[in-house]
């Protein structure tokens, strides 16, 4: 909708608002007498009651959340209110046309009384409601709207986003693979045949504890070294020996599961002879 089309929408609701408000104001202005308000206070009366429902209608076009929830409960207790004492204006003969008059709404006197509290406390309500939705409106800070810069910056990341995908993929250069030559089974045999076997430290066991008293808050430690008669000795192993074991444990390994280091935990040997073994088996099945 246009801007013209907007104007003359708003001017039609305050049209209907003000008719409405002018056949609403002869009821409550009458109620207003029949409670004891005099010729001032009774003119006044519908603005108070009618009034704060189009603060309210204000109110409920403003704020948001909560604040939106608040100003339509006040609308609604208003609107509620106002068609209670027109109903009432209505249902009574005796009240239309009285000036100044003090008179009954209702001849129960439980209904009568309900409806004088009613009456009368809608001008106290108006104070306190209608000071709470001003105070509501003035502070709220409406959401910021987005300017032509911003546009202008989402608009550019996406021309820069598209442009980047539009990109051709660079193709990488192909890899060229190097031939290694591994070593000879029988040369590696031989090579090992010469080596000094590495005599390995048996671990050092330590000595049992002796027992000690109750009062004894902490045990003797060991201060002395195993002799060389109570260590186990070790059987030596040549490197075709070696190479059998490799091959024994690792006959289920696939390739690339032989490591040195692996090797070393199965067969129990030096790292050394662990990389040659690693080096033998792989040559072995590259044949």
């Amino acid at each position: 909708m246009n801007r013209t089309g907007r104007t003359l929408l708003v001017l039609a609701l305050v049209a209907v608002v003000g008719m409405a408000f002018r056949v609403s104001w002869n009821a409550l202005r009458d109620i207003a007498n029949a409670i004891g308000a005099d010729h001032t206070a009774a003119t006044l009366y519908p603005f108070v009651v009618d009034g704060l429902m189009a603060l309210a209608l204000v109110a409920t076009l403003v704020l948001v959340d909560k604040d939106r929830t608040f100003a339509l409960r006040v609308l609604g207790t208003y609107t509620g209110a106002s068609l209670v004492l027109n109903y009432v204006h209505g249902l009574v003969p005796a009240l239309h046309g009285r000036a100044v008059d003090w008179g009954r709404l209702a001849d129960w006197d439980p209904a009568n009384w309900a409806l004088v509290l009613l009456a009368t406390s809608l001008p106290v309500g108006s104070i306190y409601f209608g000071s709470d939705l001003v105070a509501k409106v003035l502070h709220h800070r409406p959401a910021p709207i987005p300017t032509a810069d911003t546009n202008t910056e989402e608009s550019t990341e996406t021309v820069r986003n598209r442009s980047t995908a539009d990109l051709p993929e660079s193709t990488p250069d192909p890899i060229t693979a190097t031939a290694v030559r591994l070593p000879d089974p029988v040369d590696f045999v031989k090579a090992t045949a010469s080596l000094k076997p590495v005599r390995a430290i048996a671990p050092i066991e330590p000595p049992k504890l002796r027992a000690v008293p109750a009062e004894s808050s902490r045990p003797r430690r060991a201060t002395y070294r195993v002799p060389e008669a109570a260590r186990t000795p070790r059987t030596k192993r040549t490197p075709q020996q070696l190479l059998t074991e490799a091959r024994t444990a690792t006959a289920g390994w696939p390739d690339a599961q032989i490591t040195a280091e692996g090797i070393r935990r199965e067969v129990h040997t030096s790292p050394a002879n662990a990389r040659m073994l690693r080096d033998t088996l792989l040559a072995e099945r590259a044949v």
